[in-house]
């Protein structure tokens, strides 16, 4: 089975020069952790919600939050994400995105197309939910 089939498809991009306070808005109206970086529609690298919390002040938001706390939010896309991501192509299996996943510390995997633009993405719990389904749909 391809990757293609379990990915997800809705791919959600900023730009390099994008501000993290666009990223955090975007983190913050959004039920997904992870966010692609483009540019001239080719991915360039992934930035997580966790990349932007350790890269954000905690007192953002807060009564204790200073000039220099949301200055923060000024900084860019491409000073947090994670440069050169490891990705695959849509024909990819699920056994080589595994694989990816033991041999790589990442919790995605950006599915490009062969001009390198990002069609779509695959974490280690949409392997886990189709292994699922599967062992379910074997009991029956």
């Amino acid at each position: 089975m391809n990757v293609e089939k379990i990915m997800s498809k809705t791919v959600v991009t900023v730009e390099m020069d994008d501000s993290l306070s666009v990223v955090k808005d975007i983190f913050d109206n959004a039920h997904f952790h992870h966010l692609l970086v483009v540019e001239s529609e080719k991915l360039f690298g992934v930035i997580s919600d966790r990349d932007l919390l350790k890269a954000l002040s905690p007192y953002i938001g807060t009564a204790s939050e200073t000039e220099r706390d949301a200055a923060t939010l000024n900084k860019k896309a491409h000073q947090i994400m994670t440069r050169k991501p490891v990705v695959v192509g849509q024909s990819a299996g699920i056994y080589d995105a595994i694989e990816i996943f033991n041999n790589h510390n990442i919790s995605c995997i950006p599915v490009v197309d062969d001009e390198f633009k990002p069609v779509g993405i695959i974490s280690w719990r949409d392997i886990l939910k189709k292994f699922e389904a599967m062992e379910v749909s074997n009991k029956n």
